[in-house]
């Protein structure tokens, strides 16, 4: 149990979420928490500065029925007190004027709305930091839509010529006929703005080989994508796959689902990318991918064995196995997310054998030669 001047020192410290005027049983998350409200909750109180995820959905009076979930980034600062309150009639939480801003922001330090405030669940904050460690202030900037409220309601038009899979295609009927969605004339595009990442390449004045060649193997794609689009930064591409996947993980929104899929394909469709880059860029993120089997937000469909994230783990695994020369941090991650996606959701990648190609036999002649980096990683690579 916290003992008091700990408690002090993270009131003090931590970011308030005051919430004003928000109805009784509406379904409220900030990261990876998720509570229904009560009839007299008003905010969260701390909350450890850095960037977080709030979420929220309506319930009708009775609690039994939920509008489609809107959610939107906070960079929350210092002591920070952020204020929303609750439209009644567009039942979503809106700004409030700067000047009554500042007169809560004051009521809130004199801990005057100290009793309505829920405390963040610090055990908690260790799986939210994995699940958005990359992102920053500046990812958020870049990608969030106008006004910065990312939900499904508005999505609809904008992934009209998008390829979808068979159950990607049912959910956009759903949402199209859903009593929820927002007509387009009704509200401008509100869509994240997402780095656009082609599905299929195409380039004129090459052969028909080398343009097949290039669709099979993402691997200059990756690395053209990270120059233009990312400044070649590696942590830049990283932050924008943790942001949709967290908008598609707690904010549900199809946009960022469609997203992440992109950059989840582009990286397990790189056969030909340098292992000390792969390692860098997949290992980090495995985490991630393999925690969504927990989520109590996500039914058994998106897990199951022919989901596009099942078969291009697959492969990718394939690929590890068969290669000559394996970096040993990427090969030891490999084996941890094989792991982690077979415990958890029951997947199979492979014909059980005698001798796992990724579980090889120390003097087996057959064996990819595991490759150490010069400079070594540390201790533990990041994961997120």
């Amino acid at each position: 149990m916290m003992d008091a001047d700990k408690a002090l020192e993270l009131l003090k410290s931590g970011a308030t979420l005051l919430l004003l005027d928000v109805p009784q049983y509406t379904l409220f998350g900030i990261d990876t928490q998720v509570f229904s409200v009560g009839p007299a909750f008003k905010g969260i109180k701390m909350i450890p500065p850095g960037v977080h995820f709030v979420f929220y959905s309506s319930s009708t009076r009775d609690g039994k029925e939920f509008s489609p979930i809107t959610g939107f980034f906070i960079d929350a600062g210092y002591s920070q007190v952020v204020v929303r309150m609750w439209d009644q009639q567009e039942e979503r939480l809106i700004k409030v004027p700067e000047e009554e801003e500042e007169r809560y922001r004051q009521a809130v330090r004199s801990f005057e709305f100290d009793k309505h405030l829920g405390p963040y669940d610090l055990s908690l904050y260790a799986d939210w930091k994995r699940l958005s460690n990359y992102v920053t202030k500046s990812t958020i900037e870049r990608l969030e839509p106008i006004g910065g409220e990312i939900t499904v309601t508005y999505e609809h038009g904008m992934l009209k010529n998008t390829y979808k899979s068979a159950m990607e295609r049912v959910l956009d009927d759903q949402l199209r006929n859903s009593k929820f969605s927002s007509p387009a004339e009704k509200h401008p595009k509100r869509g994240c703005y997402y780095t656009p990442i082609p599905r299929i390449i195409k380039r004129k004045g090459i052969g028909s080989e080398q343009l097949t060649s290039l669709n099979l193997d993402k691997t200059e794609l990756l690395e053209t994508l990270l120059v233009k689009d990312y400044g070649g930064s590696e942590e830049s591409l990283l932050g924008e796959l943790q942001f949709a996947f967290i908008a598609f993980l707690m904010g549900q929104s199809l946009e960022a689902f469609m997203q992440w899929k992109s950059l989840v394909s582009l990286l397990l469709g790189c056969t030909e990318a340098p292992f000390q880059t792969r390692s860098q860029l997949f290992t980090k993120k495995d985490r991630s991918v393999g925690e969504a089997g927990t989520s109590a937000l996500l039914d058994d469909s998106w897990f199951s064995s022919d989901s596009f994230l099942h078969c291009f783990c697959k492969d990718f695994f394939s690929l590890v196995q068969d290669a000559s020369v394996v970096d040993g941090d990427l090969l030891s991650w490999t084996r941890k997310l094989k792991e982690l996606l077979e415990n958890s959701l029951g997947w199979e990648f492979q014909q059980k054998s005698a001798v796992d190609g990724i579980y090889f036999e120390e003097n087996d002649e057959y064996a990819p030669v595991v490759e150490m980096l010069d400079e070594p990683s540390g201790s533990e690579p990041t994961t997120s």
